[in-house]
């Protein structure tokens, strides 16, 4: 009998770059029984791991006359991309392809690369499973694919985000837009969904501004944001043009913060989302701190509100109900602090193991009515902690199956 299926955290396993190591413990681990996944990141450094993968992996059916077998996975990115110097962006498929032993799989689709993995971790054999790079922009047809198949995604790209069924979730926030499920499923005729979280700099934006929002009504908003280097992704912006600079230009952020923003505060209203009627002007910019989003922002109300006011509303806020005590929940979501250099991004950032928002200076604004400044993880807030918080929520409203 097969054994028992571990829960998740136990199945992923975080390592040391060297990927001789890696490639040997997969092997190992693949010829007892299990089914390795190996993430090499990058496939010009699977180099490192040639002997145990051509040797070994690719040639024990062989050595024991069929009576072992190396069932494991190698996923690597492959070919050219933005920002890829010469020894991250070669292609080489048909060298891999000249291996005896090897499965080489090259996926031209996300739905090809969605119904590959599958074959992959089947198969009894090595298989190279070569994504290339140009692939990891085009999440929205697999996020389809896996809803159709009645599984929910729990998505951090922006495919989906501003789709009008699509939930686009803070729990803190907007708990209530997980009701845009029930249309969803309907209107698209599959039994899994997709639910969405933020830009990572909307997010910051958006749990800053939520309880003011919600006192007093926002109308109008100047976001100005200095967003860490993390947040450009892997491998991120080369060091000569961020170390001792900052980029007025992130490309496609300023879009997404103006229009996410009015989404995640509009109310739902049985049906779909009313817009919370904010408008957004943005301005976004690289900055070289590793992690952290900070956001500058100048707002407007309905009414005029004064300092006191607003940091009476925002101290006293705790979010929605239905996010309270979930497992990655933080004991707050939204912190005040009246020091009048803070938030900084070295001191601050890491609040609430990195989920909860720091805001201070909140002070009167000569055009608008206040500002202040809100900083957050952008990676884990801003994106995989943030989808965590959301499938827990699924998970409290009896959506996720029971592990």
């Amino acid at each position: 009998p097969e054994p028992p299926e571990r829960p998740l955290p136990a199945r992923v396993c975080d390592t040391p770059i060297s990927e001789a190591a890696i490639m040997g413990a997969a092997v190992g681990a693949a010829m007892c029984g299990t089914r390795p996944v190996v993430e090499t990141r990058y496939l010009d450094f699977t180099l490192c791991a040639a002997d145990e993968l051509v040797n070994q992996a690719a040639k024990a059916r062989y050595m024991f006359g069929g009576q072992a077998r190396v069932p494991i996975v190698v996923r690597q990115p492959t070919g050219l991309w933005m920002n890829c110097a010469a020894q991250h962006s070669q292609s080489l498929e048909a060298w891999w392809a000249h291996m005896p032993g090897l499965v080489v799989l090259a996926p031209a689709t996300p739905a090809d690369s969605y119904a590959m993995i599958k074959a992959a971790i089947r198969a009894d054999d090595p298989v190279i499973l070569l994504e290339h790079k140009e692939l990891w922009g085009v999440a929205g047809e697999v996020e389809q694919a896996f809803a159709r198949a009645g599984r929910f995604v729990l998505s951090n790209a922006k495919n989906h985000r501003m789709d009008p069924d699509v939930p686009l979730v803070i729990p803190e926030v907007n708990a209530p837009h997980l009701g845009l499920l029930d249309r969803q499923r309907e209107q698209r005729a599959w039994t899994g969904g997709i639910v969405t979280n933020a830009n990572c700099a909307a997010t910051v934006a958006a749990v800053a501004m939520a309880p003011l929002h919600e006192a007093f009504g926002i109308d109008r908003a100047m976001v100005f944001t200095m967003q860490a280097v993390s947040g450009a992704g892997y491998p991120g912006v080369p060091s000569l043009d961020i170390l001792g600079n900052v980029i007025p230009y992130i490309s496609e952020e300023e879009a997404k913060v103006e229009r996410e923003l009015d989404k995640m505060l509009g109310r739902f209203d049985g049906r779909a989302i009313a817009p919370a009627g904010v408008a957004v002007s943005a301005h976004t910019n690289r900055v070289p701190a590793e992690h952290g989003h900070m956001v500058c922002l100048s707002l407007g109300f309905r009414r005029r509100v004064t300092p006191d006011e607003a940091l009476a509303a925002m101290d006293a806020w705790r979010g929605h109900p239905e996010a309270l005590g979930l497992p990655s929940s933080p004991d707050r979501a939204l912190v005040v602090t009246r020091e009048p250099d803070r938030p900084q991004t070295r001191r601050d950032v890491g609040a609430g193991s990195g989920m909860t928002v720091t805001a201070g200076r909140v002070r009167p604004d000569p055009l608008f009515d206040l500002r202040l400044v809100a900083l957050g993880h952008n990676t884990i807030r801003g994106a995989a902690g943030g989808s965590i918080l959301n499938a827990e929520l699924l998970a409290r409203h009896g959506l996720l199956p029971a592990a």
